[in-house]
């Protein structure tokens, strides 16, 4: 046990020094953490000591760095605790992991108290312009997948900071789209958070508007429209359907007007999640289909999210899936140009592709690729961890193996 803890802590250290790991020397989860470590250390560790703003570089569409630099900080804390959240709060047992998860959650409670205390040279933005909105919504969900950790011990001043912080962003009208789900995510937000004046209790309205428009926006088989037409490209999974999954889940203490959309969202992500895991490859490569791709794993969020909810429609087994978005997360993360020298995420689909960026995509935006991490919240024990390295669908047909017949629609 002591020569484990000693392997997991070197790996930290390799993660944290950016350098390169064996995959022979170690499991599937201590890359994912090591991974998840090498995403959230400049982010965590900056704006902790109030060096963001000064040390983070903003990649972006030549032209809109002015107006980017306006939400990008928000946009990297956001992300990447939505993804980083469930390995926060999970139950681990003691070890060189859980100091790990310690000390990043401490760093995390930091970062969000630098990020919502006005005095703080790295405040950010919650209510001027658009943008705002959604990463409001991204940093809510990420209080609901880690409340104890990312709220309950927060200190009375910065739950304060926080609620205002999150109660600002009313003042943007959300888009007739996807946007619905942020605002109705900061609503969920503080109906968990359970406090404030008044003025500052969550809004039911706002919530039931949202849940209500995207069942009108069911097109069938287990996908939404983002607004009034259809899209190719993976919104369902970047925000729809893990948003409406949250908050229904999150909801159905406080309304029992929530609880009857739930079974029916949950049946369309179990076979939303169906269809993402056949798109990887054998090789671990997939689609490039749509807008916003340089969010590169984040694409996965649903397939991840129904595996930490232990939701994984059959005939998935959870170690296959585990082994197909390791496959995901190597060929796109492991890409040479991913990072830059400081280990900052580049804008691209795999590597450096900054001609991929869409005019509303800056650095922060990237680090919507921790998504994919949502399974670090299972225990190392649950199955998904613990089984042995499985092939998963396209790979079974490649290799000439049934796997496990036909596939169908919802």
């Amino acid at each position: 046990m002591v020569g484990r803890r000693k392997f997991l802590g070197a790996v930290a250290l390799q993660a944290a020094a950016g350098s390169a790991v064996s995959r022979a020397a170690e499991t599937d989860r201590e890359y994912w953490v090591r991974t998840l470590v090498k995403l959230a250390d400049p982010v965590l560790t900056n704006l902790a000591a109030g060096t963001l703003k000064r040390n983070m570089p903003v990649e972006c569409v030549a032209g809109t760095e002015a107006d980017r630099r306006k939400y990008t900080y928000l946009e990297a804390l956001g992300r990447l605790l939505a993804g980083m959240a469930p390995w926060l709060e999970a139950a681990l047992p003691a070890g060189a992991e859980r100091e790990l998860q310690q000390k990043y959650a401490g760093l995390a409670r930091e970062a969000i108290r630098s990020a919502v205390n006005p005095a703080s040279p790295d405040y950010l933005n919650f209510s001027e312009g658009a943008q705002p909105l959604v990463d409001c919504g991204f940093l809510g969900q990420a209080l609901l997948r880690a409340p104890n950790e990312l709220w309950k011990k927060l200190d009375a001043g910065a739950r304060k900071q926080l609620t205002t912080a999150l109660v600002s962003s009313r003042k943007i009208t959300p888009g007739f789209n996807n946007w619905l789900l942020f605002a109705a995510m900061v609503e969920a937000a503080l109906a968990l958070m359970g406090e404030g004046e008044p003025g500052e209790a969550w809004d039911a309205m706002r919530i039931d508007y949202a849940i209500r428009q995207h069942q009108h926006w069911y097109v069938g088989d287990g996908a939404y429209q983002d607004g009034p037409e259809f899209h190719w490209d993976y919104y369902n999974s970047y925000v729809i359907q893990p948003m409406l999954v949250d908050i229904l889940r999150t909801m159905e203490a406080h309304s029992k007007s929530f609880g009857k959309f739930l079974p029916d969202t949950m049946k369309r992500a179990r076979r939303y999640a169906a269809v993402q895991e056949r798109l990887i490859s054998p090789e671990g490569t997939y689609p490039a289909l749509g807008r916003s791709i340089t969010y590169r794993t984040g694409a996965f969020q649903v397939l991840a999210q129904m595996a930490l909810l232990g939701e994984l429609p059959a005939p998935l087994r959870p170690a296959g899936v585990r082994s197909a978005l390791t496959a995901v997360m190597r060929k796109s993360l492991e890409a040479p140009g991913t990072f830059d020298n400081n280990g900052w995420l580049r804008i691209g689909f795999c590597g450096h592709q900054p001609h991929m960026g869409e005019t509303y995509i800056s650095t922060g935006s990237l680090y919507l690729c921790s998504a994919v991490m949502l399974p670090l919240g299972l225990s190392p024990a649950d199955p998904f961890w613990s089984g042995g390295e499985e092939k998963w669908t396209s790979a079974k047909l490649a290799a000439g193996v049934d796997p496990a017949g036909p596939d169908h629609a919802l």
